[in-house]
C-alpha cells in the first residue's frame, strides 16, 4: 500500500450540535475545504445508532440504515439522510477532497428483542477471571431492524453472533457477562488481561456468520457510497487476522487503493508495531504516542521538545502513521476525555 501524504481534516465532534444537517454543511463548503489544503475528510459514522437523531455514531444500531429508515426514533442520522451522505461524498470527490468512513464493527447496541441465556460475570479489571457461576441472563441481544423490513439483507443478529455483554435486564445488573461457551478472542490488546470486550453486544469474531456479514456489508457499503477509505473504529479490541482479509478483500474487489487507518489507543508503540505487522502492513495506525507526547508537553514548562518524537510511530515507521493532536474521544466532558488526556 503506498504512503499517503494529505492532510485529513476531522470534520466533526463529539458535542456538535448540527441539526441533522451536517452532509448538507460539508457539500456547500467543499471548495472552500480544498482551498485551505484540506485532501481528505474524516467523516463520522453514518449509519442509525441506539440514540437516533442524537447519536454520535459510536453506539450501532444498523449498519444497513444511512438515514433512511424510520429506527430509533428518526428517519436521518445526526447527520442528516442517506441521499445527503452520498451528495455529500460525490461533491467532496468533485472538489477534489477524499471521503474516509468512519467504520465501527466492534459491537452493537439497542436491540429489538431481549433474549434469556446461561453466562458468567467476569473482572472488570481482568476480562479472563471469573467472578461468578454460570447464571441466566436476560440480554439486548436479538436484532431484526423491523423498520428496514429486510431492505439490503435479511440478516438478523441474535447472542450467538456475540460473545458478551454488559448488562442485565433480569437483574438489572451492570456487569461484563461472558455468554455460555464462548471465549474472548486472544488475538486482541491484554490490557484489562483481555481486551476483546469493550461495550454493548460484542461480536463474536470467531463465528464465520459474523465475518461473512461483515465482509458481505464492506462490499455493499463501498459500492453504496463509494469512500475513498476507511477509519477504524477501536482495532485493539478486534483481531488484527479480521481487519487485514476484511480490507484486502475490499481492495482485490474494487481495485481501489482505500487508504485506512486505525485507532489502536495505546501509548506503547510497540503494541502499535505489533499491530502493523500483524495486519501485514494493510492499514496504517493513529499515532498515539505523539498525542501523549503533545499532551505531556503541554503540561510540563520544562519538557525537552527535542525528544517529543521519541517512541512515536512517526520516528519509527513514518509510512504507517498518522499524526494527530486531539479528537472527539480526547475532548473534556466525554466519556473518554479523561482517560485518553487532553490538551490545555
Amino acid at each position: 500500500m503506498k504512503q499517503i501524504n494529505g492532510i485529513i481534516m476531522q470534520y466533526f465532534e463529539w458535542y456538535m450540535n448540527c441539526n441533522q444537517n451536517l452532509w448538507n454543511d460539508i457539500a456547500k463548503r467543499a471548495l472552500e475545504l480544498a482551498d485551505i489544503g484540506i485532501t481528505a475528510l474524516w467523516l463520522p459514522p453514518a449509519y442509525k445508532g441506539i440514540g437516533g437523531k442524537d447519536e454520535v455514531g459510536y453506539g450501532v444500531y444498523d449498519v444497513y440504515d444511512l438515514g433512511e429508515f424510520d429506527q430509533k426514533g428518526t428517519i436521518k442520522t445526526k447527520y442528516g439522510s442517506k441521499d445527503e451522505y452520498l451528495n455529500c461524498i460525490q461533491v467532496l470527490n468533485q472538489a477534489g477532497i477524499e471521503a474516509y468512513a468512519d467504520i465501527v464493527l466492534n459491537h452493537k447496541m439497542g436491540a429489538d428483542m431481549l433474549q434469556t441465556i446461561p453466562a458468567n460475570k467476569v473482572d472488570w479489571g481482568n476480562h479472563n477471571v471469573l467472578t461468578s457461576g454460570q447464571e441466566v441472563v436476560r440480554v439486548a441481544t436479538k436484532f431484526t431492524f423491523p423498520g428496514r423490513k429486510h431492505k439490503y439483507s435479511d440478516f438478523e443478529w441474535n447472542w450467538t453472533h456475540f460473545d458478551g455483554i454488559d448488562y442485565d435486564e433480569k437483574s438489572k445488573e451492570h456487569a461484563i457477562f461472558k455468554f455460555k461457551d464462548k471465549n474472548w478472542n486472544n488475538a486482541v490488546d491484554e490490557e484489562y488481561g483481555n481486551y476483546d470486550y469493550l461495550m454493548g453486544a460484542d461480536l463474536d469474531f470467531s463465528n464465520t456468520e459474523v465475518i461473512e456479514e461483515c465482509d458481505k456489508w464492506g462490499k455493499w457499503y463501498l459500492e453504496l457510497t463509494g469512500v475513498d477509505g476507511f477509519r477504524l473504529d477501536a482495532v485493539k479490541h478486534i483481531s488484527a487476522q479480521f481487519y487485514k482479509n476484511w480490507i484486502r478483500n475490499l481492495r482485490k474487489e474494487s481495485k481501489q487503493e482505500l487508504f485506512t487507518v486505525g485507532e489502536y489507543w495505546s501509548a506503547d508503540v510497540s503494541k502499535l508495531h505489533r499491530y502493523i505487522t500483524e495486519t501485514e502492513g494493510e492499514i496504517s495506525l493513529f499515532d498515539v504516542p505523539l498525542h501523549y507526547n503533545f499532551y505531556n508537553a503541554s503540561k510540563d514548562s520544562n519538557y525537552d521538545l527535542s525528544k517529543i518524537l521519541d517512541h512515536t510511530l512517526l520516528k519509527e515507521n513514518s509510512s504507517k502513521a498518522v499524526t494527530f493532536v486531539d479528537n472527539h474521544d480526547t475532548q473534556p466532558r466525554t466519556k473518554f476525555g479523561k482517560f485518553c488526556g487532553k490538551m490545555v
